[in-house]
């Protein structure tokens, strides 16, 4: 299994730029396939949703591809796959929607390793129903949660466990198994953050035992938009505020307003990309087998990226902390520079082609538990990028640190 980067990186139009980008964990740049699926929706022949005229036809097919890609790429019904303009927006929309069935004296369970978008939602709604929310802290040693305060924090009367399956900012992947098997006995719900995650792995909702999983395709590829993916059956339990005209079928519930169905259409050639990356399952396997084999592919293209990338960091001795040190992680490294600038750095390595962030990345939570550095640098890598650009990121941070500060 084997991705030819220099065949994949000809698809992306930015990358002509000359370009070395590293923000990946912000949004990935888009392959043209994903361009060209957005601008034949478009313009169409595009109405409204129906089954008389073609451009109602249109509408209907890109929001049956979009389900259908997203369930394969979750492993999930297509019925149980919702859109949403963010990850955040669903998550503040899910978080009203569970809401209305807690009362005082229920618990809920945040992660201090999460992005603020799965915290602050659930903890409002929390503070406006009178529940109390207990913690998942973080070892600050290891940057991976300290299970044993999640022992402490789940109790019989928890309702919901809040939990990424990748830090966007350390990287850091929790045993999502084993928290999400010890919140259902506790009888709670689980909600996965899995925007990072879903950028480098092939993800299994069932298998992770996630009860709702979201995740952004302008983090793997695709443009600006959020999936929820959910068992159906569980999705029929919730019952949103929602228009009277509306559908109150599942997924259309969750839906509010007509669909960006341009967006849904990119959504599915972005899961399309993904599945061909590797071309070596074949045109006669599924879309899931084909997918599986790409991420394969990709996990051990980014992870001999990723090795390269800390040894040559390592070389640069005590100029440089890099926090991100879970033993299960995604390529994505973040460092503070030893009595310099982070955004010094990120405006040095983008003078010369090197596109790195500087920032605490709405991740208030670890920032603040591990007491990082505000604002620290931000390493990513995505399918596009190549052994050139890591030495790139290299040169560029190593003249940084070797100039003179304010040079």
């Amino acid at each position: 299994m084997a991705i030819d980067v220099t065949a994949l990186r000809a698809h992306f139009p930015a990358l002509d730029s000359g370009l070395a980008f590293f923000d990946g964990p912000g949004g990935t740049q888009t392959p043209r396939p994903v361009a060209d699926a957005i601008a034949a929706t478009l313009t169409g022949p595009l109405s409204n949703r129906g089954a008389v005229s073609p451009s109602e036809l249109n509408a209907e097919r890109a929001v049956a591809g979009f389900r259908a890609a997203c369930a394969d790429l979750l492993n999930v019904p297509a019925n149980g796959v919702v859109h949403g303009r963010s990850a955040t927006q669903l998550t503040y929309d899910f978080s009203r929607h569970l809401a209305k069935d807690w009362r005082a004296g229920d618990e809920i369970v945040l992660s201090r390793l999460d992005h603020d978008s799965n915290v602050r939602p659930w903890a409002q709604a929390a503070e406006r129903a009178g529940v109390t929310v207990r913690w998942i802290e973080v070892d600050p040693e290891t940057t991976e949660l300290d299970l044993d305060s999640y022992a402490r924090a789940l109790t019989p009367r928890t309702r919901l466990v809040a939990v990424t399956a990748a830090s966007n900012v350390l990287g850091t992947k929790p045993p999502v198994r084993r928290i999400a098997d010890l919140a259902h006995e506790a009888g709670a719900l689980v909600y996965v953050d899995g925007v990072h995650y879903a950028a480098h792995h092939l993800v299994d909702v069932p298998a992770l035992g996630a009860d709702l999983f979201v995740c952004s395709p302008y983090k793997f590829l695709g443009p600006h938009c959020g999936v929820l993916g959910a068992a159906p059956e569980l999705l029929g339990t919730l019952r949103p505020d929602k228009l009277l005209p509306s559908p109150d079928t599942v997924p259309e519930r969750f839906e509010f307003g007509t669909l960006p169905y341009e967006v849904l259409a990119g959504t599915t050639a972005a899961v399309d990309f993904l599945a061909a990356m590797d071309p070596g399952a074949g045109p006669a396997a599924g879309r899931r087998e084909r997918l599986a084999r790409s991420l394969a592919a990709l996990h051990e293209h980014e992870r001999s990226l990723r090795s390269r990338l800390q040894d040559g960091l390592r070389d640069l001795g005590d100029a440089l902390t890099v926090h991100s040190k879970a033993a299960d992680r995604t390529p994505t490294l973040l460092m503070s520079l030893a009595g310099r600038d982070a955004r010094a750095a990120q405006a040095h390595l983008a003078a010369r082609g090197v596109v790195a962030p500087a920032g605490s990345f709405y991740a208030y939570e670890p920032f603040t538990a591990l007491k990082l550095d505000d604002p620290a640098l931000r390493a990513g890598l995505a399918p596009y990028n190549t052994e050139d650009d890591v030495d790139r990121f290299l040169d560029g941070l190593a003249g940084f640190l070797s100039a003179a500060p304010g040079s």
